[in-house]
């Protein structure tokens, strides 16, 4: 039987456009490292191994970020898994913790970019070879292939089919980008900190209908940190009064599911995160109904729409009136992206998934200031990247 494994400290940079700061990637991730330990109150002599997660810098780059950190010999485990890089780090180190393995150890995530949009796996210069090949074939099969940026066309693609399969709106999907946008005027580490209605939203540049500008993850530059400890950690450090449980956690990939239908929905993955919930609920004991606030991965808006859906939230096509009712915000049934998402909080591919644990864990310890989510004890965290790979994590305070 697995034991269980607690978030003690977390820490992350502010996003940046990338080329604003002058900065490497190992400055990013000492700093955000730094600040993870500072939170536990803990030594970096005390971690045991670390996974470390980037998508853009070259082999051993892990090491390298953490020798920021200290030269202790540990283990470091150098993560690659698209965009849900970040919580496959995080998944990694609460593994080497439940296991009995290991007491303390560090989940890192970072990344250094360029600015434009992303090449959708073809940036090698070889689209045939790429690991995605497969999914953008079922899009252009049903779609066509257009000169637009293939991640916003593959997820625009998604929106167009759910909008003729279930009269979504557009103006349901800007409400989306409309509340994360609002959500990170408050959140210093945001990439974004700008306000915008609905109709700026849908008046701003297309990118690929009906998908527009400021409904669409930007690159970033960042870092973010987790620092995961046992049960026994926490009791012999006396850190009981901040951790928080990794209560569940599942990460699943691709099955039949996301190509037989030739679907765009579902090759963005809304089964595979439909999966991950189900058992990441299952481990924990708990469900949506006892989520309070959820980070979820909203690269562009319809994918906040698909994860209501796959998250249980809402039954298939009812995500628009769940976003435009405004149930997904403060006041409503649960708060979701209160960072921003990535939408507006931004998106370096590595550190998303552990910036989304350390926005949930600041919530459950209530300590988010003008983010807070009112009296928050259990917090839901979905990271996606095509490829593919979903995780989600229920994290519980006790």
């Amino acid at each position: 039987m697995a034991g269980k494994a607690y978030i003690i400290g977390v820490g992350m940079t502010k996003f940046e456009k990338p080329e604003t700061r002058d900065w490497q990637y190992w400055d990013m991730a000492g700093e955000a490292g730094g600040k993870a330990l500072a939170d536990a109150g803990i030594p970096y002599s005390a971690v045991e191994q670390a996974a470390v997660g980037y998508c853009y810098q070259a082999s051993t780059a892990g090491q390298r970020a953490v020798y920021e950190l200290g030269l202790t010999g540990i283990p470091v485990y150098n993560v690659n898994n698209n965009c849900a890089t970040g919580a496959t780090a995080l998944m990694m180190a609460r593994q080497f913790v439940a296991s009995g393995l290991n007491d303390c150890v560090l989940a890192l995530g970072f990344e250094k970019m360029k600015r434009g949009a992303l090449g959708g796996g073809a940036d090698s210069g070889d689209f045939a070879t790429s690991p995605v090949a497969r999914h953008y074939g079922v899009m252009a099969a049903a779609h066509g292939f257009e000169m637009t940026p293939p991640t916003a066309q593959i997820f625009g693609n998604a929106a167009r089919e759910h909008m003729d399969r279930y009269g979504t709106t557009e103006r349901q999907l800007a409400a989306v980008g409309a509340k994360n946008h609002r959500h990170s005027a408050d959140n210093p580490h945001a990439q974004f900190q700008d306000v915008y209605t609905v109709e700026e939203i849908l008046a701003a540049r297309t990118v690929h209908r009906p998908l527009t500008k400021l409904q669409c993850s930007p690159t970033s530059d960042g870092s973010a940190a987790a620092v995961i400890a046992s049960e026994r950690f926490v009791r012999e450090h006396g850190l009981a009064g901040r951790a928080v449980e990794i209560a569940g956690q599942a990460m699943t990939t691709d099955t039949q599911d996301s190509f037989a239908s030739g679907s765009c929905i579902d090759v963005v993955g809304r089964p595979m995160s439909r999966a991950a919930a189900r058992q990441a609920y299952e481990a924990s004991g708990l469900g949506i109904e006892d989520v309070d606030v959820i980070e979820l991965h909203d690269c562009f808006s319809v994918n906040e729409l698909l994860t209501y859906e796959a998250l249980g939230m809402c039954a298939d096509g009812g995500s628009g009136k769940l976003a435009e009712d405004g149930a997904t915000t403060h006041g409503g049934r649960w708060v979701v992206n209160p960072s921003g998402g990535l939408i507006s909080k931004g998106h370096p591919l590595g550190a998303t998934g552990l910036a989304q644990a350390a926005e949930l864990v600041w919530q459950l310890r209530g300590t988010a200031g003008a983010r807070q989510v009112p009296g928050a004890r259990v917090g839901l965290a979905h990271n996606i990247g095509l490829g593919g790979a979903a995780v989600v994590t229920v994290l519980r305070r006790e």
